[in-house]
């Protein structure tokens, strides 16, 4: 090769290495969130700072909840599947980055063949002396190949793969969210029925108690049958309540085992001595709701795909421009093995191609529509999802706080039945009134205390809706963006 040659070519891959540093398509500029201040969220005043409570369920002060959730974020097979799902999809992205690089192969071969006197070859050969038709041919050879990127098509693939993955990423975190938040729905919703278990069957002694009460009137004379048999039947509902609420109870205890990736029944012993219904408290949150809402996972996964989307518009529209591919091969090629490494057998082959869709008769127009059809739909699914977030955000606090009102006034509900419900058994003891107000009195009691207990449960459960609307996992298996999250929930009480 002569110095002339060798500096055309030097001065043909610089120039399209400069040239690939060029990227056709629009350059990706993440969406704004516009949102008002949320309207039933209370915001921390200015310059107060906000205690963190990483991880949020410490805020339950309750370990029995601690060691279900991160047992569930140790077990869970849906957990498991999402991580799978998270590192094919690195893998794919690292696919995508290799493909801006050069490959390089080894190929090695021994061919035995006859050669046919009637080929092209044997009509040649068969009149040379010395031709043989038993022939072994051997090769080997380094090859390398590659398609500079001179207008970013590829580049732009890449960055459409990183962003698919980052998107993956963030729907992992959004699966612990979501198994985090189930585990204590779960585990919360025992509580309630422990709760509610507790009282029929208080309610039954109660009513035992009552029936004793009446029957012993009766055989004074101060009673009648029908006292009697009204009595009975309102020990029979009594005790007719129970067997839902264990069944209720147990559908619970099998999907918390289930959320823990452990067979039905696997921990049931252990969740089975009754304790009080934790009571979070929910502080203050951040002014600005774009902030919070960014961390959620759902809107990391809309806006990672609409980066996607936008990358795949310059992948697209690079197709219109020429593809630019470099080849070369060294290798050897002999009918002797002994004579493989001569110089006289030495090969070395150099290729530089290129390739351009010049008619292709709208192909490449079409491509590039549908590229900014798919662009337009995950902008608009963006946008629906921050305003699904919204929503859901402004339901958790206010449900949360209408339930707080509610306990409030069931607690003083409870106090005024508890004292009317002393008075009517002292009347009807006294005989100055019939068994139906006191019946009617139990009833009206008993009700107030199921109420309050599936309210309070329900304050619970709506404080960790909180958590779940706000996108917080506040564990490092799920990332640091959960932890900086919730130390925008403030643990002091509201004023």
């Amino acid at each position: 090769m002569s110095v002339r040659h060798a500096l055309a070519g030097g001065g043909f891959i610089a120039a399209a290495f400069g040239l690939s540093a060029c990227e056709i398509g629009p350059d990706y500029h993440p969406p704004d969130i516009a949102l008002a201040p949320f309207r039933n969220a209370p915001t921390s005043a200015k310059g107060r700072s906000a205690p963190s409570i990483d991880p949020w369920w410490r805020a339950f002060h309750d370990p029995v909840l601690e060691r279900a959730i991160r047992r569930a974020l140790d077990q869970n097979l849906d957990l498991s599947a999402s991580l799978s799902r998270l590192q094919a999809s690195r893998a794919a992205a690292a696919q995508a980055d290799a493909q801006l690089a050069p490959q390089g192969n080894l190929s090695a071969s021994v061919a035995q063949q006859y050669q046919s006197l009637e080929s092209p070859i044997g009509v040649i050969g068969r009149n040379l002396p010395g031709y043989e038709r038993a022939q072994r041919l051997h090769d080997i050879s380094i090859g390398a190949n590659w398609e500079i990127d001179v207008f970013g098509g590829l580049r732009r693939l890449a960055e459409a793969a990183q962003a698919e993955a980052s998107a993956s990423e963030a729907a992992h975190r959004g699966v612990c969210v979501v198994i985090v938040a189930d585990t204590a729905d779960a585990y919360l919703q025992i509580r309630e029925y422990q709760a509610r278990l507790r009282l029929a069957e208080d309610q039954v002694a109660t009513q035992v108690r009552l029936l004793d009460l009446v029957r012993l009137r009766l055989t004074r004379g101060v009673a009648t049958d029908r006292e009697v048999a009204q009595a009975e039947a309102l020990l029979y509902r009594a005790r007719n309540a129970i067997p839902p609420l264990q069944a209720a109870l147990d559908a619970q205890s099998n999907r918390l085992d289930v959320l823990m990736g452990a067979q039905p029944g696997a921990y049931r012993v252990e969740f089975a001595k009754p304790a009080d219904i934790p009571a979070p408290s929910i502080g203050a949150v951040g002014a600005d709701p774009a902030d919070l809402l960014r961390r959620r996972p759902d809107l990391a996964v809309a806006e990672r795909k609409l980066a996607a989307a936008n990358a795949r518009i310059g992948a697209a529209i690079a197709e219109y421009y020429p593809k630019i591919s470099i080849a070369g091969l060294l290798g050897f090629e002999s009918l002797r093995a002994d004579l493989l490494f001569k110089g006289a057998t030495f090969q070395p082959q150099a290729l530089g191609a290129l390739r351009w869709r010049l008619f292709d008769f709208g192909r490449i127009d079409a491509e590039i529509a549908r590229a900014d059809s798919a662009m337009a739909e995950a902008l608009a699914l963006y946008r629906a999802a921050v305003l699904r977030a919204a929503e859901e955000v402004e339901n958790a606090f206010m449900s949360h706080h209408r339930l707080r009102r509610q306990i409030d006034i069931s607690k003083q509900e409870i106090a005024a039945l508890a004292k009317a419900r002393s008075a009517s058994v002292a009347a009807y003891e006294a005989g100055a009134i019939g068994l139906t107000d006191v019946l009617d009195a139990d009833r009206q009691l008993l009700v107030a205390r199921d109420s309050l207990a599936h309210r309070r449960a329900a304050s619970a459960r709506a404080a960790v809706a909180i958590f779940r609307a706000l996108g917080i996992d506040a564990d490092a298996t799920a990332g640091s963006g959960g932890r900086a999250a919730a130390t925008e929930i403030a643990s002091f009480a509201p004023p």
